[in-house]
């Protein structure tokens, strides 16, 4: 069995299951509409364990990389705009929610759709640049 290769495919299930965990919950806490804040609560932590599993898995490709080729992978151009898009994402939108999960339950409903409205235009631009990065690199 070819390690490298079973080692990538792991990190891309968890990659991928980040992914689910981020834009899923987002949709479904602005699917809520105005039902009781703290039925958001869940959906928070659920994405808060998304963005971390995209961090971790993220850095973890990189990881491979440099186990097996004492290098990170070679990307360049519309890929590394697409790589940092990604991190930008997954750093606002686990410190947004991580916000959110410590003040956010007493906002008002208007600042709480703000912030789910903002955090699903994070997930689903990160999905988007994740489509650049996997395509232009």
């Amino acid at each position: 069995m070819d390690l490298q290769n079973l080692s990538y495919a792991v990190i891309q299930v968890v990659h991928n299951f980040g992914a689910v965990a981020v834009v899923g919950s987002a949709v479904y806490a602005l699917g809520l509409g105005s039902r009781p804040a703290a039925m958001r609560k869940p959906l928070a932590w659920t994405m808060l364990a998304g963005w971390a599993a995209q961090a971790v898995s993220g850095g973890a490709f990189g990881g491979v990389s440099w186990l097996y080729y004492g290098r990170f992978p070679d990307i360049h151009g519309l890929a590394v705009a697409a790589l940092l898009v990604k991190m930008a994402c997954a750093a606002a939108g686990f410190l947004l929610v991580a916000v959110y999960l410590y003040r956010g339950i007493g906002w008002s409903e208007h600042a709480q759709q703000a912030t789910w409205r903002a955090l699903a235009t994070l997930a689903a631009t990160a999905l988007t640049a994740a489509a650049f990065l996997r395509w232009f690199s």
